[in-house]
């Protein structure tokens, strides 16, 4: 029987050793990964939208269309066609890219820690402009630039990961008036306004990424359906803000889920634009819900923050609603669920000071609302040091009714669809046209009546009257004309169609 045994446990322990050694080596000695060649037919992993499949990858069919370093990536954009990869190796590109066509994946190939690197050189505005729908836009350092890192116009299904975003002006990533998008695993840092700004959107995940050193991390601003989730904020003046902008014409944020999130030492000083609406965020803020309704804030870490841990207010804190009396100015049916918050308020900064003083307080406090709003709750107030101004009203949440742990995403469970005008007529064409232009491109500065990065739309229908011309060439070629404003980028990318029915739309706002 001895015998027998040791036939049978002495071949499995010399197997075991053997594997041993051979796992060790490759620890030691990892091999090389093999250089992979794509080829036209060759299938890519990417990711597409529906019930969180936007971070599920699938395989898409098209040309690799290869960019190495001293080629164009512009060049190679306008080459490929839907359903192809534009795929970026290291090297530094000084470029705009702009993708006004559909279905492209932009991809940077990172090699030895070397990245394909956008650089303005503190020249150029804007690093990436997309149009298109079905845009993914993967492993790039951007950074030097004016304006935007990344900035979507009205572009649905949008996948934006993996890129480091360094010091590239107003915004870092800025997806504006698309549907059914996902922001993750991104770094940014040092950007004067938001490093994270989702701006009248639909169905939008914003989720592990770091932003730190900005005015504020992530913004979800004029959105519906957002979920931010498992990002790491820390060191920005403002860290995770749900805002409403009045002016614009989405005049509505509800139904934002901040859960998981790490908000920490958010303290930065605000190096905002004067006179920008973000100027206004005061520093040491963790959490602020402005105007914003049905946000939950679920089971975050808010740390070391001086001003406040979470704020919750009316518009009249940092705007002027009166300019736009078709936003609702009141933050309704906020819920406050479980989070760890601590060492907060410890050097209050700004109005928040201010009020803080007016309630004989020197400390702020984790939570403070400025009264205005209703429907409010939370689940254990006792957790929490609070400060409720104005008499704000808060009931207890039944956690198992608001507990949010059976969402996985705010994405679609479809494809958003992607719009086509056709089959309508030229004057149908060319109002449809300069509407969508106005949204996705003129809004991310301009509101109709509160001063934003730029000047407001009525100042500019004011200046300009009845001359369309006139704001289709500027837009082609501004000149600094306020001292008070930064100077506007050109847009000419934008076709002279497409100006012209933008500038014929903007004088016909009314709101």
């Amino acid at each position: 029987m001895k015998r027998l045994l040791r036939w049978f446990v002495y071949p499995l322990v010399f197997i075991a050793i053997g594997i041993g050694i051979t796992q060790g080596y490759l620890y030691l000695f990892p091999p090389k990964p093999a250089m992979v060649v794509q080829t036209a037919g060759d299938n890519l992993a990417r990711n597409v939208g529906g019930a969180g499949s936007l971070a599920v990858p699938t395989l898409a069919q098209g040309t690799i269309v290869e960019v190495r370093d001293g080629d164009s990536i512009q060049q190679a954009v306008l080459q490929a066609q839907p359903g192809d990869t534009v795929m970026v190796y290291p090297g530094t590109y000084s470029e705009t890219v702009y993708i006004d066509k559909d279905d492209i994946v932009l991809l940077g190939v990172v090699q030895e820690g070397r990245w394909p690197t956008l650089d303005g050189k503190k020249e150029l505005n804007d690093a990436i402009l997309y149009s298109g729908s079905d845009i993914t836009i993967d492993s790039f350092k951007i950074t030097n630039y004016k304006g935007n890192g990344i900035m979507g116009q009205a572009g649905n299904n949008f996948v934006i990961r993996n890129n480091l975003i360094i010091d590239t002006g107003v915004y870092g990533i800025f997806p504006q008036f698309g549907t059914n998008g996902l922001i993750e695993h991104n770094i940014l840092t040092g950007i004067e306004d938001a490093a994270i700004y989702v701006g009248m959107c639909d169905n939008v995940d914003v989720r592990h990424n770091e932003v730190f050193g900005n005015v504020a991390g992530i913004e979800i601003e004029n959105t519906r359906h957002a979920l931010v989730e498992n990002n790491y904020v820390y060191d920005n003046a403002g860290g995770i803000l749900a805002f409403i902008t009045p002016g614009l014409p989405i005049k509505t944020t509800y139904d934002v889920i901040i859960r998981d999130n790490f908000v920490v030492n958010n303290n930065h000083v605000n190096f905002a634009a004067k006179g920008s609406i973000v100027a206004n965020v005061p520093q040491g803020t963790g959490i602020l819900v402005l105007a914003a309704d049905d946000v939950i804030i679920e089971n975050n870490i808010i740390s070391g923050n001086d001003s406040v841990g979470i704020g919750i207010t009316d518009l009249s804190l940092i705007t002027d609603v009166s300019k736009d009396p078709g936003s609702e100015p009141n933050p309704d049916r906020v819920v406050i669920l479980d989070n760890i918050m601590e060492n907060n308020g410890n050097n209050p900064h700004g109005i928040l000071k201010d009020l803080i003083s007016v309630a004989f307080q020197e400390k702020g406090p984790d939570i403070m609302d400025t009264g205005k709003g209703t429907g409010k709750c939370i689940a254990d107030q006792n957790r929490y040091r609070t400060l409720f101004v104005l008499g704000a009203d808060y009931g207890l949440c039944d956690r198992q009714q608001y507990a949010t742990d059976g969402i996985f995403t705010m994405t679609l469970p479809e494809m958003a669809p992607t719009e086509i005008i056709q089959d309508v007529s030229a004057e149908d064409f060319e109002q449809e046209l300069g509407m969508r232009t106005y949204y996705g491109v003129c809004t991310g500065c301009h509101t109709y009546s509160v001063r934003m990065i730029g000047p407001s739309v009525k100042s500019i229908q004011a200046l300009y009257f009845d001359d369309p011309q006139g704001i289709a060439e500027y837009i082609n070629s501004p000149v600094k004309k306020r001292e008070e404003f930064p100077e506007m980028p050109p847009q000419n990318y934008l076709t002279e169609e497409t100006r012209m029915a933008v500038a014929k739309y903007m004088l016909q706002v009314s709101k």
